[in-house]
């Protein structure tokens, strides 16, 4: 693959991850946790049913395949989705893109210990300018919402769970695209994540009143289950075909950006210089991990 075209596919994938973690704070005031991760996994189900398919020139799903798509989807969607959502619900989408700044240092570390990658000098020191960059975030203050203030600290906690599960699941991602396709790996994933989350999905929603959802609640419902489920993986595991994962994991650096600019623009959360100034060193961390090498 076109190298330029996997990382745009990369950056774009995690540019929707970041709006729908930011979208999932109003959500999470409409839907309980487990409802709204149930429901989104049952839409994306649905809309990745033709994607199940086997392509006539891939081979068929051995063990070890078996064990990476439930990987995959244990952490990278049921664990995440909880993790996340909470985290969300009880700090703020600003709060989100701060502690998930760490996820390109996180992916980094995991490709070099478990795909035995090389980091080269360049993705080192753009995954450091990033962590740094958006880590001024944290130094000079971030406010979490006033209802969220005397639990954020739980948030945090479970917002660092998800910067975990995200990294494994961009690691285990790289190795599941060398034998599946990334249509197919994401209708897979899919069904793994409503398996998992269709208990604790039904208890929630038998004592959920259904009338009270606004008709708001539901188009974003509609837009946050195809940008997670469907629209952000496809993209990903597109992109990984064609980029390492240490070099990927820069670009997860759009995703706590994201996150932060729809808090901010379509939230009403306030941001200073110097989180501006953070976001500026993030996106700068980007361009020097995937501007063309200088010939020899």
């Amino acid at each position: 693959m076109n190298p330029i075209v996997a990382q745009a596919c990369l950056a774009a994938s995690m540019a929707l991850v970041g709006s729908y973690v930011a979208l999932s704070k109003p959500l999470v005031t409409v839907f309980p946790v487990f409802l709204l991760a149930w429901l989104r996994f049952g839409i994306g189900a649905l809309a990745t049913l033709h994607w199940l398919r086997k392509p006539a020139d891939e081979p068929a799903l051995d063990r070890s395949t078996r064990r990476l798509l439930f990987l995959e989807a244990f952490l990278g969607n049921f664990l995440f989705s909880i993790c996340m959502l909470y985290g969300v619900a009880l700090s703020s989408a600003v709060a989100a893109g701060v502690i998930m700044a760490a996820i390109p240092a996180v992916v980094a570390l995991l490709g070099w210990l478990w795909l035995k990658e090389s980091i080269s000098r360049r993705v080192a020191l753009a995954t450091a300018l990033a962590v740094v960059g958006i880590g001024l975030l944290s130094a000079r203050g971030t406010p979490a919402s006033a209802g969220a203030a005397q639990t954020a600290w739980l948030g945090h906690l479970l917002l660092l769970g998800a910067v975990l599960c995200e990294a494994a699941y961009a690691v285990i991602g790289k190795r599941l695209t060398s034998r599946l396709s990334p249509k197919r790996i994401t209708a897979l994933i899919n069904l793994w994540g409503l398996a998992l989350m269709t208990p604790l999905g039904l208890w929630s929603a038998s004592s959920f009143a259904w009338s009270d959802v606004p008709a708001w609640a539901w188009l974003a419902l509609l837009f946050y289950a195809l940008a997670a489920s469907v629209w952000s993986v496809w993209l990903w595991m597109t992109g990984l075909r064609g980029v390492a994962a240490s070099s990927a994991g820069i670009f997860t650096v759009m995703l706590p950006i994201s996150a932060t600019l729809v808090g901010v623009l379509a939230l009403s959360e306030v941001m200073g210089p110097w989180q501006w100034l953070a976001l500026g060193l993030a996106l700068a961390a980007v361009l020097l991990a995937t501007a063309p090498a200088r010939a020899s």
